[in-house]
């Protein structure tokens, strides 16, 4: 099976949806509210994208804002769930740290479920970030 993975800033909503879905992420973000993805994924500064060549389909996507001179946030990353522990997530945190550049760092908010993934990963953890929750 090959994996590619490329720069996406045109990623559709509905392609967008379904990854979030087949991931398990869509439970923690706003897929039934078409209008505010489609700002999400027109505001963000880098998506990649991880596909299956064979069957031309999104296995991965990974969203961020950046202001690629100091910080990057990660605030997506979703796997499908039948491509997880093949290194893809590893892999589109790669991409997306090359494409913020090498003087960004790279901060995200795990998911609760996602929390020992990334230290399986060895992503450092950090225990001085603060956090005002979106409003309903």
């Amino acid at each position: 099976m090959e994996i590619t993975y490329e720069r996406a800033p045109g990623l559709s909503v509905a392609e967008f949806i379904d990854i979030l879905e087949r991931s398990g992420l869509a439970e923690r973000r706003p897929v039934d509210d078409a209008e505010r993805l489609e700002r999400m994924l027109r505001n963000a500064d880098i998506i990649v994208v991880a596909r299956d060549a064979a069957a031309g389909r999104i296995v991965g996507v990974a969203r961020a804002v950046s202001d690629f001179a100091y910080c990057c946030y990660l605030s997506d990353l979703a796997v499908a769930a039948g491509y997880q522990g093949r290194g893809i997530g590893r892999r589109l945190i790669e991409e997306t740290r090359a494409a913020a550049g090498p003087q960004s760092m790279c901060l995200l908010v795990a998911a609760p479920k996602a929390v020992s993934y990334y230290e399986r990963i060895g992503m450092p953890r950090v225990e001085n970030a603060f956090i005002y929750r979106a409003e309903p």
